[in-house]
């Protein structure tokens, strides 16, 4: 059936329509991070809950514009109107937002599907409502102002991305940090019943103008190819992908939070705003300039993510926002009449969930490495010109061939062979190889951003420098990868002549899991954060003494370290989500702490430990031991006042919980201690600094607090002057429905500039 586009009487003012779309979009965006904020809990604080998230709405986005592309085919705007306007009442039945309980606890064996379920439940129905405003809005404008059609509409797609994006950057700014999570939900289910309203009185405007029957059909506009349709989904899926791949990295490595979420959400939002502008900000030759410089940058740091946080985040972050604007300006350029608008979200969209769903989903199955993040990158630069007046002629090719070359010897450097060459570099100590892979690597980055006026060329070039980088960072033999749902493990080996030769590590990101000497000598011996010297051997060490058997909760496998310290008569009982660390950990093949070393009962429950915990008897455990690290990232809902309160109920009354909170890029000591006061327990702290003189891997830094219900608890670490009372210093403890990552990043970063810990 054909639409009529008989003009409507300008009864509906034009300011209407921007503010219903402006409430709409800021509803949409403002939801995605509180409902994920309201998961974590529930899947363990990891990055990848974020990310599965991101791609549910991004479905729930295509079924709001396939539902607004059928509701076009009605020819009647009342109908539409009415119709519209029940279904936005209808899908409010959910409200006020909250978590479904209808699918249980999610099964450790399969996170993602019970998350897409609960989301589908808990806020499916409003979300694609919402979602299909802004496409059906503006093709009722077009229907109203049938002389503005190829401004109007757009300059409303303009107002639903920038109420996108200022409700994004006003979540972690304004809203969290202001307003607990329980009043967010009411609040936003509020202000979904004001944007019903403004619809209801936008569409009572457009009911008094509009006819009572439909005028005569007429041809919108010319038909659209499937090659167009295929070309507008490719260019809005590579843009996707990359959100999620860069924000992969980001929250891997520092936490899950809304503020680190947004960054990636709200730069892909500004690429939309920049490329739909009749005068973008930054024009297309722009643009192309600077992705070029940008993505080459991002290749060569692709793997693994620099330990200077504040760099690597500059880099990715610049060479993302680029590459998703010369796709969307790529997009923008191919975009068709505005009588086409919903075939052309609908594309959109498509390639959105496609793009989301390929790293949310598809990517773990395929790649035993997060290989898709560079992968697209490199891809995405077949998206500039291919081609153009002398770009593939010799000097074109010698340059690809000195960035190739550059980036081999980079990648040799830091896999030595026995060349005569690379005993050379070696020779020179690993600062210089350093030196030596930075230039090499800045050489072959100039040499390929000469051949960037060709996307073949260019792309050719990414790949090189990707590549070679990624072999340049890997300074460890790796053995093997396994991924899944929670993120990829990578066990590896290295010569520590100090613990009689080789040493197994498991990782997982850029942090280690634990480490394990191959040597029947220090088999047995607990390395690293493990280590008798560390504030948790230390804790042990105490215990020891003065219990003849222990009970003891570890929250956090890893490779089973601490099971060390079980003796005859203990009883260890370990809470993990993520199945793949219990795999690896308890199998001897690879580490056998937990097979060859405990010598007491050993226990294995799998799930959130907030969850788990909560079924375990009052008063069972001597010590408890909270060591859940995802990466370098402590999942921030184990270290809430709740969380807290739920640790000591599960101690006995002279029991003592450890807080492992050692984090390269946040400061978790001092909320921690404000935690352990506003919970009702007493609390010691202490900041380890590793012995130099012992062997490498032997022991390492950290942080902990230790918290029990009384003092008496703490008599023996309270004589001991490595430790110390807890002080907050002023900050306000974190709870379930308060948490401030950014104060804790803000004051790491302070604390390096000052030189302190």
């Amino acid at each position: 059936m054909t639409v009529s586009t008989a003009p409507l009487a300008r009864s509906a003012p034009a300011w209407l329509f921007s503010l219903t779309v402006f409430v709409s979009a800021g509803l949409v965006f403002m939801v995605e991070p509180m409902m994920a904020r309201q998961v974590l809990p529930i899947l363990g604080g990891s990055a990848a809950v974020w990310n599965a998230s991101l791609a549910f709405f991004q479905g729930a986005l295509l079924a709001g514009y396939i539902y607004a592309h059928g509701l076009q085919r009605i020819a009647a705007i009342r109908i539409q109107i009415v119709i519209h306007v029940a279904v936005l009442i209808a899908a409010a039945l959910v409200l006020p937002l909250a978590v479904s309980g209808a699918l249980g606890d999610p099964s450790p064996d399969r996170p993602a599907a019970w998350l897409l379920g609960t989301l589908f439940l808990s806020v499916g129905a409003p979300f694609a409502a919402l979602s299909a405003t802004a496409p059906l809005l503006q093709a009722w404008h077009a229907r109203a102002f049938p002389g503005e059609n190829q401004g109007g509409p757009w300059g409303l797609y303009a107002a639903s991305n920038l109420g996108s994006l200022l409700a994004l950057l006003a979540y972690p700014v304004i809203v969290e940090p202001l307003a607990p999570l329980r009043l967010q939900t009411i609040d936003w289910s509020l202000g979904y019943g004001v944007f019903v309203v403004l619809l209801a009185l936008l569409g009572a405007a457009l009911w008094r103008a509009a006819p009572p029957r439909p005028a005569a059909a007429q041809k919108a506009s010319a038909e659209v190819t499937w090659l167009a349709r295929a070309r507008w989904v490719t260019l809005a899926a590579i843009p996707s992908s990359l959100m999620l791949g860069v924000t992969s990295y980001v929250t891997t490595d520092v936490g899950s939070a809304p503020f680190l979420w947004v960054a990636p959400l709200a730069l892909y939002l500004l690429t939309f705003i920049v490329a739909f502008q009749d005068r973008p900000a930054i024009s297309p030759r722009l643009a192309l300039l600077l992705q070029a410089g940008a993505v080459l940058a991002a290749c060569a740091l692709a793997k693994p993510m620099p330990r200077l946080f504040l760099q690597g985040l500059t880099v990715h972050f610049t060479g993302f926002f680029l590459t998703a604007l010369i796709c969307h300006q790529a997009l923008v350029a191919r975009r068709p009449h505005a009588g086409r608008l919903t075939d052309f979200y609908i594309c959109m969209s498509l390639g959105g969930v496609i793009g989301g769903s390929f790293n949310a989903f598809l990517a773990p199955v395929l790649f035993t490495t997060v290989l898709e993040y560079p992968a697209v990158l490199v891809l995405a630069c077949l998206a500039r010109p291919w081609g153009g007046p002398g770009t593939a002629g010799p000097r074109a090719w010698a340059a690809l061939a000195v960035c190739g070359a550059a980036a081999g010897a980079a990648a040799l450097m830091a896999h030595p062979v026995g060349a005569p060459f690379i005993r050379w570099v070696i020779s020179l100590g690993v600062e210089a190889q350093g030196w030596l892979t930075v230039v090499l690597m800045t050489a072959a980055g100039l040499a390929g951003f000469t051949v960037r006026r060709d996307g073949r060329l260019f792309t050719a070039a990414a790949l090189i420098l990707a590549v070679g980088g990624g072999w340049a960072a890997d300074r460890v033999d790796v053995v093997a990868y396994w991924r899944g749902f929670f993120g990829v493990l990578r066990e590896s080996r290295l010569s520590i002549p100090g613990l009689g030769g080789q040493v197994r590590m498991l990782a997982h990101g850029t942090t280690l899991h634990g480490a394990q000497a191959l040597s029947p000598a220090y088999r047995c011996q607990p390395l690293l954060y493990y280590a008798h010297e560390t504030p948790i051997g230390q804790v042990f060490d105490a215990e020891h003494a003065a219990r003849p058997a222990l009970e003891v909760g570890a929250v956090g496998l890893g490779t089973g370290s601490v099971a060390a310290y079980d003796r005859a008569g203990d009883r260890f009982t370990f809470f993990e989500i993520d199945p793949l660390v219990a795999k690896v950990s308890t199998d001897p093949r690879h580490f056998s702490y937990l097979t060859e070393c405990a010598k007491g009962r050993v226990d294995y429950v799998m799930g959130d430990a907030r969850l788990t915990l909560g079924h375990q008897p009052p008063g069972r455990f001597d010590v408890l031991l909270i060591d859940a690290f995802s990466s370098d990232s402590v999942p921030a809902h184990l270290l809430t006042v709740d969380a807290a309160r739920l640790y000591l109920s599960r101690i006995k009354p002279d029991g003592v919980v450890i807080l492992h909170l050692s984090n390269r890029n946040l400061d978790l000591l001092t909320p921690a201690q404000a935690v352990a006061r506003a919970s009702g327990g007493v609390a010691l702290v202490q900041t380890h600094w590793a012995d130099r003189r012992l062997p490498d891997m032997w022991e390492s830094s950290e942080d902990a607090v230790i918290l029990a219900r009384s003092p008496a608890g703490l008599a023996a670490f309270a004589r001991d002057g490595r430790w110390r009372a807890a002080d907050a210093h002023g900050v306000p403890p974190w709870t379930d429905d308060y948490t401030n990552l950014f104060g804790a990043l803000v004051r790491r970063l302070q604390s390096k500039q000052t030189g302190s810990q």
